[in-house]
């Protein structure tokens, strides 16, 4: 043990010292930051300038209301209309092909930005189309939906009788406030915001920190091989005391990354007043964090000690991380239905436990036996791993040349 927690050390100092260690300390953060908050602010961001909105309306009826809503609900910062509503076409005697023609050469010159039509048949069908060159901006198409809506549904109950002031009156609007449920009956307060974020974060952090840490590994032992600094090595330790010491080193350093972005979360979370994670739900993602971290270390071990060029390195790791990325995929419909039968499954499978109780411990924490059943399981495939890859590592490490194939790795594995 002496000697790999000397490899350990020396691994650990090395690599804390690298530009890329001390880049990749600092840019997570701000990964998470940018992919997480930056498109919420964008899409939130109002526009700087009045946009004009054609209408071809065939009833006669709806594009004067449509523009008198518009106008007094939405404002520029600079007090200006948000929107200008451009009366194309009115009545149900205009030439309909004609007008439309018309209406989509003004998109296409950037005089309007889009335009509706509006049938003779609308309070019917309640079948509204608008044309555009950008039909993806959503606010202009849920303004404009919405405000449709209630000037068809006034319209429909004047005809039947009825006060349109009256019913809106009557419908209140309703806040709904979700607050989780532990099974200890204890309440917290959370919403899908809250949930998502707390199992996007783990998710990312976990793929950022193996990817680097993987690669480091990976690209050190190309490097010892190059450079015959592995020869020196292997003579005054044993193979096992090297890969011992590689992993502990490298994991001490995934653990100083972990505690360097926990700290700038707990930071951020005071400062802004969010509340944070609960004790026992951070204790369980960091107890699978430390397993997947480990078990992939090994798998790094395995995969990378028989490598002789960076071009192989680049390949092995992106095969990797592509597990990792099913999570990300997935987390949405898990959020959904966090007791989906398909997901329990997917949760037994070693290589995706830890990402996989990532998205459930947030959303709805797992009975205490499913979380013994998988961390023993964890434990178990680390133990399987690790006696693999240091079966690999003390032939791979000192194998030049070709690329060995997957069934010599295989047989490493079984006679090495």
């Amino acid at each position: 043990m002496k000697k790999a927690l000397a490899v350990a050390r020396w691994e650990y100092i090395q690599k804390l010292r690298t530009k890329a260690f001390l880049i990749s300390l600092f840019v997570m953060p701000v990964i998470i930051v940018a992919f997480g908050v930056l498109p919420s602010i964008f899409a939130t961001q109002e526009d700087k300038e009045t946009r004009v909105i054609g209408v071809i309306d065939m009833t006669g009826v709806i594009a004067k209301p449509l523009a008198d809503r518009l106008e007094a609900r939405y404002r520029l910062s600079t007090g200006q209309p948000n929107y200008l509503v451009m009366t194309l076409g009115t009545g149900n005697t205009i030439d309909l092909d004609r007008t439309i023609a018309d209406a989509n050469a003004k998109v296409l010159r950037d005089e309007i930005e889009g335009f509706c039509i509006i049938s003779s048949d609308v309070m019917s069908d309640s079948v509204i189309e608008y044309r555009s060159k950008n039909v993806g901006d959503f606010r202009i198409t849920n303004r404009i939906e919405e405000n449709l809506t209630d000037i068809l549904s006034e319209r429909k109950l004047t005809l039947r009788g009825l006060d349109p002031g009256l019913i809106h009156e009557l419908m209140v609007p309703l806040n709904l406030k979700t607050v989780k449920l532990s099974k200890s009956g204890e309440t917290e307060e959370g919403g899908f915001v809250k949930v998502w974020f707390t199992a996007y974060i783990f998710l990312m952090m976990l793929l950022f920190l193996i990817q680097t840490s993987g690669q480091l590994l990976v690209r050190g032992f190309i490097e010892e091989k190059s450079n015959r600094i592995v020869e020196v090595l292997v003579s005054s330790c044993r193979p096992v005391d090297m890969m011992v010491g590689k992993v502990v080193g490298l994991s001490a350093l995934g653990l100083t990354q972990l505690g360097f972005w926990g700290l700038i979360g707990v930071a951020i979370s005071v400062i802004m007043g969010v509340p944070g994670v609960p004790a026992e739900q951070a204790l369980l993602q960091l107890v699978y964090f430390v397993l997947g971290y480990l078990l992939y270390a090994a798998i790094f071990v395995a995969a990378g000690s028989p490598l002789t060029t960076e071009q192989e390195a680049q390949q092995v790791t992106s095969y990797l991380m592509l597990i990792l990325i099913i999570p990300l995929v997935i987390a949405l419909p898990a959020m959904q239905n966090p007791n989906a039968v398909w997901l329990k499954i997917l949760t037994y499978i070693p290589l995706l436990t830890p990402a996989m109780m990532a998205v459930r411990i947030p959303i709805q924490t797992p009975p205490l036996w499913e979380i013994m059943i998988t961390v023993i399981i964890m434990l178990a495939s680390i133990y399987a791993a690790m006696w693999a890859a240091g079966r690999i590592f003390r032939i791979g490490i000192l194998a030049t040349g070709k690329r060995p194939s997957i069934g010599e790795v295989m047989r490493w594995a079984r006679t090495g």
